[in-house]
């Protein structure tokens, strides 16, 4: 609905209340003339009833949740209490000219009782209410719902694909990064060290690891030569029998890679061959 419909139903709704408070005017009146009540209290006597009910349903069209049904409870009662009088006074036809005895609303004493309690506390009800609505309402802060925003960015981003602008996307989230494989790279250290050597392809400012190891990471020990290692082979191995010449035990006695342990192995066990083809030759 536009703003001047809105505007239309909104004075239809204000007219209509004025036209029924004016027909219940007379109505509360006379009842409040019968239980006591002077000239200007009487006259005051409709806004206490009427008037509640009227706040009570701009309170309901505000306030939300818990709140808005206290209000529409509220109305509700005013509501039934006002109907009530009304009624009353439609069928004691002496309220009309204020001949009706004082304090006298029904031949029945129960129901007389019933509506001059009902008439002497809604003004009292009215005070209680009314300011408890007024709170609610000065103390309500309405929610922020995503869902309106949403809808507002979908209109937005559509009036302006309708003109030829780019439209306006959200930022994707960055994409997660892959498991990090790790390679191990062999090296002349007494000790291996693991490098990695790859990371996520999705990780646009990671560089990948290629080339040398760092000296960084490598260990403070001079390299050795393979004919050093040979010789320190040699002097180790010397007095071990040809069975104990596995690449396992040579490793772990020079500290060194497994596959230079095995070279080192074939090459110890050709040696010992041909110094025992050798010996028993001379022999």
């Amino acid at each position: 609905m536009n703003r001047s419909g809105k505007i239309l139903l909104v004075l239809a709704l204000v007219t209509v209340v004025g036209m029924a408070f004016r027909v219940s005017w007379n109505a509360l009146r006379d009842i409040a003339t019968a239980i006591g009540a002077d000239a200007t209290a009487a006259t005051l006597y409709p806004f206490v009833v009427d008037g509640l009910m009227a706040l009570a349903l701009v309170a309901a069209l505000v306030l939300t949740g818990d709140a808005r049904r206290f209000a529409l409870r509220v109305l509700a009662a005013y509501t039934i209490a006002s109907l009530a009088l009304n009624y009353v006074h439609g069928l004691v036809p002496e309220l009309h000219g204020g001949s009706v005895d004082w304090g006298r609303l029904a031949d029945w004493n129960p129901a007389n009782w019933a509506l001059v309690l009902l008439a002497t506390s809604l003004p009292v009800g009215s005070i209680y209410f009314g300011s408890d609505l007024v709170a609610k309402v000065l103390h309500h802060r309405p929610p922020i719902e995503s869902d309106s925003e949403e809808s507002a960015q979908i209109n937005v981003n559509r009036s302006m694909a309708e003109q030829g602008e780019p439209q306006i996307e959200e930022p994707t989230p960055p994409p997660a990064l892959a498991p990090v494989p790790v390679d191990v790279v062999e090296v002349d250290d007494p000790i291996e060290v693991r490098v990695p050597v790859a990371v996520a392809a999705e990780a646009p400012r990671l560089r990948r690891a290629t080339g040398r190891v760092p000296d960084a990471a490598r260990s403070a020990r001079p390299v050795r030569t393979p004919e050093e290692l040979l010789d320190d082979a040699r002097s180790i191995t010397e007095e071990w029998p040809v069975k104990d010449l596995t690449g396992e035990r040579i490793r772990k006695a020079l500290r060194t890679s497994p596959a230079k342990a095995r070279v080192l192995r074939e090459t110890l066990k050709s040696e010992r061959a041909a110094k025992a083809a050798a010996e028993a030759v001379a022999s």
